[in-house]
């Protein structure tokens, strides 16, 4: 499985992008570079990682900087499938 590739899915899912995520890179930064990452949205992305991935997610692995980059979050979505 490509974690990238499916994280990229479901950002363009969730955030209703449009095909835009193509372009994203690991570098591309999220949290407060994109109006369309708010809170709720966050939760949507989280909900659907559990959904997709088959892992739980505990409210205190859930920090900003998770959220920075395209790349920190493909890290954070690979430390869950290996835990």
């Amino acid at each position: 499985m490509n974690t990238q590739k499916e994280v990229l899915s479901l950002l363009d899912e969730i955030l209703s992008l449009n095909g835009r995520s193509a372009d994203f890179s690991l570098n591309t930064p999220l949290l407060g570079a994109m109006p369309e990452l708010d809170s709720m949205a966050v939760v949507a992305l989280i909900s659907s990682f559990e959904s997709r991935f088959g892992f739980t997610v505990d409210d205190d692995e859930i920090e900003g900087s998770t959220f920075a980059t395209v790349g920190a979050l493909v890290e954070f979505v690979d430390s869950k499938l290996v835990g």
